[in-house]
């Protein structure tokens, strides 16, 4: 211990376990969602029928789905059962988004989702994702900690003189790795000018919010250099993805 090779665990509180036990219930049902989805999609398309436009699961998608009718009382069944799973489904989901902003909004996370919904890409359910799963950002003394604990960081081979960088460690929580993607996806574009981000920087520390206009101008210069020259989508957004996560700890760690 003395010679800093172990890492230290931390215990969630109570609170901070059941909202993360919800959180990952909401994640688990937006899989069976997807699943869900795609069993009525191929149903339909062993049936032949095909909807013309591009967009699944738009409102014109969901009218189109709502006219279908089967002459066959058994075939109208299956399809009927499918496409009710969905819309409960998709229905429990919207719920749960709902009761995620309510947690998010109250104590003691109203604080902490306020600062980091200050960065592009990251909403109620990311930053609460985030402080939930993470707990406590102040335990990581530097930001590559952060970035290791989360397991986007290169992994490294040696054999005697022989050094050899691997691909990223995936140590940690795959969930924390998506949304920080899912994020980090944003950030292809300009974020100047954003009325949706200006309004969720209202209020907030005047450090943070600098903070974040930094990381914009950073990160989607850092996804125009790398696309410029040539990496792969996969290279970019785990690039990308990473160097957000330091921003997010170095945010975290303004806070009192």
């Amino acid at each position: 211990m003395r010679s800093g090779e172990l890492e230290s665990i931390h215990v969630p509180s109570e609170e901070d376990e059941a909202v993360r036990d919800y959180l990952r219930s909401r994640d688990s049902l937006r899989l069976d969602l997807g699943r869900n989805r795609q069993r009525l999609m191929k149903f339909l398309l062993r049936k032949g029928i095909t909807y013309s436009a591009t967009k699944y699961w738009t409102v014109s998608h969901n009218k189109w789905l709502n006219n279908l009718q089967f002459n066959n009382e058994i075939l109208q069944e299956t399809f009927n059962d499918y496409y009710s799973r969905v819309r409960v489904q998709e229905e429990n989901l919207k719920a749960m988004d709902k009761r995620i902003q309510e947690i998010a909004e109250s104590e003691p996370y109203r604080e902490k989702v306020g600062i980091l919904r200050c960065f592009r890409g990251v909403d109620y359910l990311t930053a609460m994702f985030l402080l939930c799963e993470v707990c406590d950002f102040k335990r990581f003394k530097t930001a590559g900690s952060f970035m290791s604990f989360l397991g986007l960081v290169p992994g490294e081979y040696s054999s005697g003189s022989k050094r050899e960088q691997t691909g990223i460690t995936k140590t940690g929580s795959p969930r924390l790795r998506r949304i920080l993607t899912e994020a980090a996806w944003q950030h292809r574009f300009p974020g100047t000018g954003s009325k949706i981000v200006t309004a969720r920087r209202s209020g907030q520390p005047a450090l943070v919010v600098a903070l974040a206009e930094k990381a914009s101008l950073r990160l989607h210069k850092k996804f125009r250099n790398l696309q410029q020259r040539g990496k792969t989508p996969q290279v970019m957004i785990t690039a990308v993805s990473r160097e957000l996560s330091g921003f997010l700890w170095a945010a975290m760690n303004l806070v009192a």
